[in-house]
Protein backbone atom coordinates (compact mmCIF):
# COMPACT_ATOMS: atom_id res chain seq x y z
CA UNK A 1 0.00 0.00 0.00
CA UNK A 2 1.18 3.58 -0.65
CA UNK A 3 2.78 5.73 1.73
CA UNK A 4 2.38 9.08 2.47
CA UNK A 5 4.81 11.22 4.70
CA UNK A 6 3.71 14.37 6.73
CA UNK A 7 5.96 16.27 8.65
CA UNK A 8 4.70 18.12 11.80
CA UNK A 9 5.68 19.65 15.09
CA UNK A 10 4.55 17.62 18.66
CA UNK A 11 2.55 19.23 20.74
CA UNK A 12 2.43 19.58 24.62
CA UNK A 13 -0.13 21.86 25.31
CA UNK A 14 -3.87 20.88 23.86
CA UNK A 15 -6.49 22.89 25.46
CA UNK A 16 -8.58 25.25 23.72
CA UNK A 17 -6.52 28.63 23.70
CA UNK A 18 -3.71 26.46 22.42
CA UNK A 19 -5.84 24.38 19.31
CA UNK A 20 -7.31 27.57 18.83
CA UNK A 21 -4.24 29.55 17.99
CA UNK A 22 -2.95 26.81 16.02
CA UNK A 23 -5.90 26.40 13.64
CA UNK A 24 -5.59 30.63 13.32
CA UNK A 25 -1.90 29.87 12.05
CA UNK A 26 -3.00 27.31 9.62
CA UNK A 27 -2.15 24.10 11.56
CA UNK A 28 -4.60 21.61 12.40
CA UNK A 29 -4.39 19.77 15.41
CA UNK A 30 -4.17 16.08 15.26
CA UNK A 31 -3.89 13.08 17.70
CA UNK A 32 -2.16 9.62 17.22
CA UNK A 33 -3.93 6.22 19.21
CA UNK A 34 -3.14 3.07 19.75
CA UNK A 35 0.61 3.19 20.93
CA UNK A 36 1.86 2.95 24.38
CA UNK A 37 0.91 6.84 24.57
CA UNK A 38 -1.53 9.20 23.06
CA UNK A 39 0.95 11.50 20.95
CA UNK A 40 -0.85 15.08 19.91
CA UNK A 41 0.86 17.05 17.08
CA UNK A 42 -0.01 19.54 14.63
CA UNK A 43 1.10 20.25 11.07
CA UNK A 44 -0.17 22.76 8.06
CA UNK A 45 -3.49 21.72 6.42
CA UNK A 46 -2.21 22.00 3.17
CA UNK A 47 -0.11 18.46 4.17
CA UNK A 48 -3.10 16.27 4.39
CA UNK A 49 -4.52 17.39 1.10
CA UNK A 50 -3.08 14.39 -0.76
CA UNK A 51 -4.85 11.94 2.10
CA UNK A 52 -7.75 13.49 2.70
CA UNK A 53 -9.09 14.86 -0.85
CA UNK A 54 -8.56 11.71 -2.86
CA UNK A 55 -9.94 8.33 -3.40
CA UNK A 56 -7.18 6.42 -2.80
CA UNK A 57 -6.39 5.00 1.05
CA UNK A 58 -2.42 5.46 2.16
CA UNK A 59 -0.91 4.78 5.22
CA UNK A 60 0.76 7.68 7.01
CA UNK A 61 4.22 8.30 8.41
CA UNK A 62 4.04 11.05 10.47
CA UNK A 63 7.47 12.79 10.65
CA UNK A 64 7.95 14.73 13.94
CA UNK A 65 10.28 17.50 14.68
CA UNK A 66 12.03 15.64 17.48
CA UNK A 67 12.87 13.33 15.08
CA UNK A 68 10.56 10.85 15.96
CA UNK A 69 8.74 8.46 12.98
CA UNK A 70 5.21 7.26 13.64
CA UNK A 71 3.34 4.76 11.14
CA UNK A 72 -0.43 5.35 10.96
CA UNK A 73 -3.41 5.46 9.31
CA UNK A 74 -6.34 8.07 9.22
CA UNK A 75 -9.02 7.13 11.54
CA UNK A 76 -11.58 10.17 12.29
CA UNK A 77 -11.33 13.46 10.77
CA UNK A 78 -13.39 16.38 11.11
CA UNK A 79 -14.73 19.05 8.91
CA UNK A 80 -15.93 22.73 9.78
CA UNK A 81 -19.66 22.84 9.36
CA UNK A 82 -19.40 26.03 7.19
CA UNK A 83 -16.16 26.46 5.25
CA UNK A 84 -15.11 22.86 5.56
CA UNK A 85 -12.06 23.60 6.86
CA UNK A 86 -10.23 20.43 8.59
CA UNK A 87 -10.59 21.10 12.32
CA UNK A 88 -9.28 18.03 13.77
CA UNK A 89 -7.58 14.34 12.28
CA UNK A 90 -7.49 11.65 14.65
CA UNK A 91 -5.09 8.74 13.27
CA UNK A 92 -4.40 4.84 14.81
CA UNK A 93 -0.95 3.58 15.12
CA UNK A 94 0.60 0.87 12.92
CA UNK A 95 2.66 -2.11 13.55
CA UNK A 96 3.85 -4.43 10.75
CA UNK A 97 2.67 -7.43 12.65
CA UNK A 98 -0.65 -6.49 13.41
CA UNK A 99 -3.59 -6.58 11.14
CA UNK A 100 -5.17 -3.32 10.56
CA UNK A 101 -9.29 -2.74 9.18
CA UNK A 102 -9.36 -0.73 6.10
CA UNK A 103 -11.90 0.16 3.40
CA UNK A 104 -10.10 -0.44 -0.03
CA UNK A 105 -11.30 0.84 -3.17
CA UNK A 106 -12.78 -1.50 -5.92
CA UNK A 107 -12.10 -1.30 -9.39
CA UNK A 108 -13.56 -3.29 -12.25
CA UNK A 109 -11.55 -5.25 -14.77
CA UNK A 110 -12.91 -6.01 -18.10
CA UNK A 111 -15.79 -5.66 -20.37
CA UNK A 112 -19.32 -7.32 -19.38
CA UNK A 113 -20.85 -9.09 -21.91
CA UNK A 114 -24.43 -7.91 -19.86
CA UNK A 115 -22.62 -4.33 -20.63
CA UNK A 116 -22.28 -4.91 -23.91
CA UNK A 117 -25.62 -6.48 -24.76
CA UNK A 118 -27.22 -2.76 -23.22
CA UNK A 119 -27.36 -3.79 -19.32
CA UNK A 120 -26.43 -0.81 -17.19
CA UNK A 121 -23.54 -2.34 -14.57
CA UNK A 122 -25.01 -0.53 -11.08
CA UNK A 123 -22.58 -0.77 -7.75
CA UNK A 124 -23.22 -1.65 -4.29
CA UNK A 125 -19.82 -0.98 -2.85
CA UNK A 126 -17.30 1.38 -3.64
CA UNK A 127 -14.96 0.61 -1.12
CA UNK A 128 -14.28 -2.95 0.48
CA UNK A 129 -14.01 -3.00 4.16
CA UNK A 130 -11.04 -5.99 4.88
CA UNK A 131 -8.74 -6.68 7.77
CA UNK A 132 -5.13 -7.42 7.28
CA UNK A 133 -1.30 -7.06 8.05
CA UNK A 134 -0.19 -3.25 6.63
CA UNK A 135 1.96 -4.89 3.84
CA UNK A 136 -0.50 -7.34 2.75
CA UNK A 137 -3.20 -4.41 2.04
CA UNK A 138 -3.95 -3.38 -1.59
CA UNK A 139 -4.09 0.28 -2.98
CA UNK A 140 -7.16 -1.12 -4.71
CA UNK A 141 -9.10 -4.41 -4.49
CA UNK A 142 -10.21 -5.46 -8.44
CA UNK A 143 -12.71 -7.83 -10.12
CA UNK A 144 -13.14 -8.76 -13.21
CA UNK A 145 -16.80 -8.29 -14.54
CA UNK A 146 -16.12 -10.31 -18.12
CA UNK A 147 -18.46 -13.10 -17.66
CA UNK A 148 -21.14 -11.04 -16.04
CA UNK A 149 -24.70 -10.94 -18.16
CA UNK A 150 -27.69 -9.30 -17.49
CA UNK A 151 -28.96 -10.24 -14.15
CA UNK A 152 -25.52 -11.50 -12.84
CA UNK A 153 -24.41 -10.39 -9.69
CA UNK A 154 -20.58 -9.55 -8.28
CA UNK A 155 -19.98 -10.77 -4.51
CA UNK A 156 -17.38 -9.92 -2.43
CA UNK A 157 -16.72 -13.41 -2.25
CA UNK A 158 -15.32 -13.44 -6.29
CA UNK A 159 -11.99 -11.34 -4.92
CA UNK A 160 -11.40 -12.90 -1.70
CA UNK A 161 -7.16 -13.32 -1.08
CA UNK A 162 -4.99 -15.16 0.60
CA UNK A 163 -3.90 -11.45 1.83
CA UNK A 164 -6.95 -10.14 4.10
CA UNK A 165 -10.01 -11.04 5.39
CA UNK A 166 -13.28 -9.29 4.05
CA UNK A 167 -15.15 -8.08 6.74
CA UNK A 168 -18.56 -7.42 4.84
CA UNK A 169 -21.15 -10.89 4.71
CA UNK A 170 -20.55 -13.71 1.72
CA UNK A 171 -24.02 -12.59 0.19
CA UNK A 172 -22.61 -8.89 -0.06
CA UNK A 173 -22.56 -8.08 -3.79
CA UNK A 174 -20.24 -5.57 -4.94
CA UNK A 175 -21.99 -4.94 -8.66
CA UNK A 176 -24.54 -6.20 -10.71
CA UNK A 177 -25.82 -5.72 -14.20
CA UNK A 178 -29.55 -4.13 -14.79
CA UNK A 179 -31.32 -4.63 -17.77
CA UNK A 180 -32.59 -1.50 -19.88
CA UNK A 181 -34.80 -0.62 -22.52
CA UNK A 182 -31.76 -1.08 -24.67
CA UNK A 183 -30.82 -4.08 -23.63
CA UNK A 184 -30.50 -7.34 -26.04
CA UNK A 185 -30.24 -10.97 -26.04
CA UNK A 186 -27.21 -11.83 -25.13
CA UNK A 187 -26.22 -14.30 -28.36
CA UNK A 188 -23.69 -16.71 -26.10
CA UNK A 189 -26.58 -17.03 -23.89
CA UNK A 190 -27.58 -21.10 -23.39
CA UNK A 191 -30.66 -22.94 -22.90
CA UNK A 192 -34.26 -22.54 -23.68
CA UNK A 193 -34.50 -18.50 -23.16
CA UNK A 194 -32.28 -17.78 -26.14
CA UNK A 195 -33.37 -20.55 -28.58
CA UNK A 196 -37.11 -19.11 -27.75
CA UNK A 197 -38.58 -17.22 -30.82
CA UNK A 198 -39.33 -14.04 -30.03
CA UNK A 199 -43.13 -12.88 -29.88
CA UNK A 200 -44.53 -10.37 -32.76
Amino acid sequence: MKSLTINASQRESVGKKATKALRNAGQVPCVIYGGETVLHFAAPEIAFKDLVYTPDVHTVVIALDNGKNVNAILQDIQFHPVTDKILHIDFIEIFDDKPITMEIPFKTTGNSRGVRAGGVLRFNLRRIKVKGLPSKLPDVIEGDITELRIGNKLYVTDVASEDYTILHPDNTVICQVKTSRNAVADSEEEGEEAEAPAEA
